[in-house]
């Protein structure tokens, strides 16, 4: 069992990104994403970032509300 804190700097160091505060805020300043685009086809991931927000989204993984919410702010 996974027992990572579930939170916004844990979901960027999944992803490989910087998870500091002022690194998340910094992304997410700096993307974003149309409507009509999924968050994991976003063009700024890679593709194990995609998979792993794809995956985790259809598997409703523990990391799925915090995809989501992730996903309210780059819109």
């Amino acid at each position: 069992m996974d027992t990572t804190p579930q939170d916004l700097s844990h979901l960027f160091e999944q992803l490989g990104l910087d998870s500091s505060e002022k690194g998340i805020e910094s992304f997410i300043g700096n993307h974003s994403i149309p409507k009509n685009v999924h968050l994991f086809q976003a063009d700024f991931w890679n593709d194990a970032q995609k998979s792993f927000l794809k995956e985790a989204l259809e598997e409703d993984a523990q990391w799925s509300e915090l995809i989501d919410h992730l996903d309210a702010l780059l819109r």
